[in-house]
């Protein structure tokens, strides 16, 4: 019997304390027919039923929200750096942003506390928004640099531009650094095995590709096995274990 009366007691609380919030929906309308005139101090006419009937100007429950202005309190991957006055839709800054503390309304107050300092700009983390984001797509990726299986070759960085190509990456031949060891070809005993280059990204990031060989050759009777996603496969380093790690931070 207590627990019943407690429970109806705490239930009771409950409702009074929940927040009732008003339905935010307006409907702007005007009168088809005008009501007729009436004179000053007398009795309004009375209107009849056509003067009950409505025509819709506009519903903004369907109505595009406006943007609205943020400024950021720090780097945020693929969005902008500190400092940094955005425009966004409502939603998205509500709940990626303002929510999560890592925006605030722009005011002159928060213009001037979150803006970059000079020392700031000068020390960036970030080149641009996007910046990190292509960094860990680029060490997420296993590279197949597809080279010839008949005539000899040395790898060069037009060989992992190529490849990159192939795979959705436009990059330099500037950008790219290969380990300080050679490595040359045709050899069957490096296929499939991988190795690691630099890729430097508006001189300021770095990323750690992570290369695959795969020796071709234009006699299909010439060619290796097709190997279904190699990149799930285990694979052994092309100058072992600790050369690969130090041959990638050149």
């Amino acid at each position: 019997m207590l627990n019943a009366i407690a429970y109806q007691f705490v239930k009771s609380v409950n409702n009074s304390l929940r927040l009732q919030q008003q339905v935010r929906t307006k409907y702007i309308l005007k009168r088809k027919y005008e009501p007729p005139l009436h004179k000053i101090n007398q009795k309004p006419r009375l209107m009849r039923g056509r003067h009950h009937i409505y025509e819709l100007v506009e519903d903004t429950c369907v109505k595009k929200p406006k943007n609205i202005d943020v400024i950021l309190k720090t780097f945020v991957e693929g969005v902008g750096d500190k400092g940094d006055v955005l425009s966004l839709k409502p939603t998205f800054a509500y709940n990626k942003l303002l929510l999560p503390g890592l925006a605030a309304y722009k005011t002159e107050e928060n213009i001037a506390k979150y803006a970059k300092k000079i020392e700031e700009k000068v020390e960036a983390k970030h080149s641009s928004p996007y910046a990190q984001r292509t960094v860990n797509m680029l060490e997420r990726l296993v590279l197949a640099v597809v080279m010839n299986k008949d005539h000899p070759w040395v790898i060069k960085p037009w060989h992992v531009k190529a490849s990159l190509r192939k795979a959705g990456y436009i990059c330099k031949e500037e950008c790219i650094t290969l380990p300080k060891d050679s490595i040359e070809g045709p050899d069957l005993t490096k296929e499939n095995k991988e190795f690691y280059c630099t890729i430097t990204i508006n001189n300021v990031e770095t990323a750690r590709l992570k290369c695959r060989i795969h020796h071709w050759s234009t006699d299909p009777s010439e060619r290796l096995p097709y190997v279904t996603e190699h990149w799930k496969m285990p694979a052994e380093p092309l100058f072992g274990s600790a050369g690969a790690t130090e041959n990638a931070k050149t």
